[in-house]
């Protein structure tokens, strides 16, 4: 995280889920909901390697975030920034944290799922800029 911005991560605590926008080839930008944890003033969530989400970052690795509903109604002011795909030794205390902070999604429905669909399952680092 940006050294001039240690405390970023600190507003978004509190909320579980985040609007995050990716950006198509053609400058669109497309939302979806994904659950967020934080650690030591960093942001990260997981993704599946065959999603939309996933390839769009592939090609772009700028975002906007906003927190959100479960469902992804905006509940506040986007930000930009960016992601970046964590390795597997990162992935893993990312899996442990994610698991911790939302048991019955992250620790039972979403791991079962990808491995029932036989998808590669991806975490990512958010860099966000200061709202406002």
């Amino acid at each position: 995280m940006d050294a001039n911005h240690p405390s970023i991560a600190l507003d978004w605590t509190n909320h579980k889920t985040i609007r995050l926008e990716t950006r198509k080839r053609d400058g669109t930008w497309v939302a979806t909901p994904v659950s967020l944890v934080t650690r030591a003033d960093r942001l990260f969530f997981r993704t599946y390697k065959q999603s939309g989400k996933a390839k769009r970052l592939r090609n772009f690795a700028d975002v906007r975030a906003a927190p959100c509903t479960f469902l992804g109604k905006p509940t506040g002011d986007a930000v930009s920034g960016s992601a970046r795909l964590l390795d597997e030794r990162e992935s893993a205390t990312t899996r442990r944290l994610l698991r911790r902070r939302h048991p019955m999604l992250h620790g039972v429905l979403v791991p079962l799922a990808h491995r029932v669909m036989r998808y590669d399952t991806q975490h990512y680092e958010l860099t966000l800029a200061e709202a406002g």
